[in-house]
């Protein structure tokens, strides 16, 4: 079962905009778009710098040092949507801005090599 604390309270986190809020260990973003609030990790890879200050395009967060950009919804650096972010859960509950712990981005199975089994068989 997943954990979930409250991190802000609906209007705190004005439209077009994110912030960063601590969950667990490490620093998540929050972001609210028309109304619909997703949690991304706030550290870009590239270099350190907190998402949650990137300027925000639709669905797409730049990072404010060296432009890299990611998808608010499920974490892929739009360079190439295969290297993506942890995404965490988010709910309202009343008031109350929620996050869980981050949903693994899902593997294409078309990019899974096959498995050899003992017997010579394989799983394709």
């Amino acid at each position: 079962m997943t954990d979930f604390i409250t991190v802000a309270k609906l209007g705190d986190i004005p439209e077009g905009e994110g912030k960063a809020y601590k969950y667990n260990s490490r620093m998540v973003a929050v972001f609210n778009r028309n109304g619909e609030y997703h949690a991304i990790d706030d550290m870009c890879p590239h270099m350190g710098a907190s998402l949650a200050s990137g300027h925000l395009e639709e669905c797409t967060v730049v990072c404010p040092w060296h432009s890299w950009s990611f998808d608010i919804r499920d974490g892929a650096w739009c360079e190439n949507r295969r290297i993506n972010i942890d995404v965490y859960q988010v709910k309202i509950v009343g008031d109350e801005i929620q996050i869980g712990a981050s949903e693994k981005p899902k593997e294409d199975d078309s990019a899974t090599p096959p498995t050899s089994h003992s017997d010579g068989s394989s799983n394709e």
